[in-house]
C-alpha cells in the first residue's frame, strides 16, 4: 500500500477510534484477515483469530456499556487515553513495511494519536453537556450516534480512504478555526 494511502487509512481509523476504541481495530483486523488491507508485519497479530475474538468481545462490551447512563461517563475517563493509543496502533499498523520506523511512529503518534484525541475530546465534551442538560437521559442517543459514526467511518475509511481522510482533516480545520476565532474575540 503506498504511503499516502496508508496515512489516509490511518487517519480515518484514528478518527473512528475517537468514537469507539475497539470497533475500528476490530474492523482493521477483519480487513487484514480477509486480505483487504495489508498490515505492517509488526501488527499482523491484529488479524489473528485470538485478537479478533478479543477485539470483537471488547467491541460488544464497549458498545453495550455506553448505553448505561453514568457508566458512559466513567468509560469516557478510561477511553480517552485508550482512544489515543488505539489511534496510534491503527495508524502504525497500516503504514507499509518499507516505511522508515522513525517516520512510521512519528506519523502514528502525531497524526493517529492526534486525530483520535481530537475526536475523543469532542465526544467527551458533548457527552458531558448531555449529562448536564438531560441528567444523562439523552446519553444513550449519543452512544448510538457514536457507535454508528465509528462503524461508518471505519468501513468508509477502508473503502474510500482519501475521501474520509480529507473529510476528517476538513472537520478538524473548521473546528480549529472556529476555536481560534472564538478565542481571539474573547481576549
Amino acid at each position: 500500500m503506498p504511503i499516502l494511502l496508508s496515512i489516509c487509512v490511518g487517519i480515518g481509523l484514528s478518527a473512528a477510534c475517537g468514537f469507539r476504541v475497539f470497533l475500528p481495530l476490530f474492523a482493521l483486523g477483519l480487513a487484514g484477515k480477509l486480505g483487504y488491507v495489508p498490515l505492517n508485519d509488526d501488527f499482523l497479530w491484529l488479524a489473528s483469530t485470538p485478537a479478533l475474538i478479543a477485539l470483537g468481545a471488547a467491541t460488544a462490551c464497549e458498545i453495550l456499556a455506553y448505553f448505561i447512563p453514568f457508566v458512559d461517563h466513567l468509560l469516557d475517563t478510561m477511553a480517552s487515553p485508550m482512544a489515543i493509543i488505539a489511534g496510534v496502533v491503527a495508524t502504525a499498523a497500516v503504514l507499509t513495511n518499507d516505511t522508515n520506523p522513525w517516520l512510521q511512529w512519528s506519523l502514528a503518534i502525531i497524526a493517529g494519536g492526534g486525530v483520535a484525541a481530537a475526536t475523543q475530546t469532542s465526544t467527551v465534551l458533548l457527552r458531558g453537556l448531555s449529562t448536564l442538560t438531560t441528567a444523562g437521559l439523552a446519553n444513550p442517543l449519543f452512544a448510538l450516534g457514536e457507535f454508528v459514526l465509528s462503524a461508518l467511518v471505519s468501513i468508509l475509511t477502508l473503502v474510500f480512504p482519501f475521501m474520509i481522510a480529507g473529510l476528517v482533516l476538513a472537520v478538524l480545520l473548521v473546528v480549529f478555526l472556529r476555536l481560534r476565532r472564538r478565542t481571539a474575540t474573547t481576549i
